[in-house]
């Protein structure tokens, strides 16, 4: 019998990455105004610099721990209390605007007050565009009555948080709310599932991890033992982790949970 679901949130239920594709839309718009440079290719190299800078800081190993991509670096501030979050936050400025400076000298163009000032505006574009699937408020709906829900998300607390502000619908569905930045190790660690499992008071048997990353959400829920269910909207190859459950639309759940359930 199925109790509680846990839910991952990024590209589960919010789209963040059709949230961080139209950031970097609106902001490359600007550079095509000022230097009529192909707004697609000063994505693709702003997203390869980044990449590049993100992973040559020494909170690199903590960021890939605690679950924070180069992306999120590009419009989060950090301001939480760890110490590795503390060098984060100092880095952050310089990141991105070296990762916009670099991305239009790729292009050819070398402008650091410009790039500095991409680096400004894709924040801010960020947070303008919170996009979540068109189904995700109707099923949280329709569970929140028979299910405990949990939010298991990997992230930085201000950052996921910032997240959950300008989406504000979403938090009151959950009974609580975990984050890999909160507790220190992030998803697939075995320890973030077994403090959910405790805060939900239920056995692994009891519950249904739902998301949408492999690697993530379905590794650490099998390393548990807990039943799980992928989340495969883009009908994307499976690597070697093996969900219990695959889906492309959240609204399958119903009939999953049915199943279950002997219903």
């Amino acid at each position: 019998m199925i109790k509680t679901i846990f839910f991952d949130l990024d590209d589960t239920l919010l789209w963040d990455n059709r949230s961080v594709k139209q950031a970097f839309r609106e902001t490359c718009e600007l550079a095509k105004q000022k230097y009529n440079i192909n707004p697609d290719e000063l994505e693709d190299a702003v997203r390869e610099e980044a990449r590049e800078l993100y992973a040559s800081y020494d909170t690199y190993a903590f960021t890939q721990m605690i679950g924070i991509n180069p992306f999120e670096g590009l419009w989060g501030n950090f301001g939480d209390d760890h110490e590795q979050f503390q060098k984060m936050r100092a880095i952050v400025p310089t990141y991105r605007k070296d990762a916009w400076t670099k991305g239009l000298q790729a292009l050819g163009i070398d402008d650091a007050a410009f790039g500095h000032f991409l680096a400004e505006q894709f924040p801010i574009q960020r947070k303008k565009n919170p996009f979540v699937y068109e189904e995700t408020f109707s099923v949280l709906e329709q569970l929140k009555d028979n299910y405990q829900l949990l939010l298991l998300t990997n992230g930085s607390p201000e950052l996921q948080n910032t997240k959950l502000t300008i989406t504000p619908e979403i938090q009151h569905y959950f009974d609580h709310i975990i984050i890999s930045g909160d507790f220190g190790k992030g998803k697939p660690d075995p320890e973030i599932f077994s403090y959910a499992l405790e805060k939900s008071k239920c056995l692994k048997d009891e519950v249904l991890m739902v998301g949408d990353n492999l690697m993530t959400d379905i590794l650490g829920a099998n390393r548990t033992g807990i039943k799980n269910v992928w989340i495969n909207r883009e009908d994307k190859e499976r690597n070697d982790v093996i969900p219990t459950y695959e889906i492309n639309h959240l609204t399958a759940l119903f009939s999953l949970l049915d199943k279950l359930n002997n219903v």
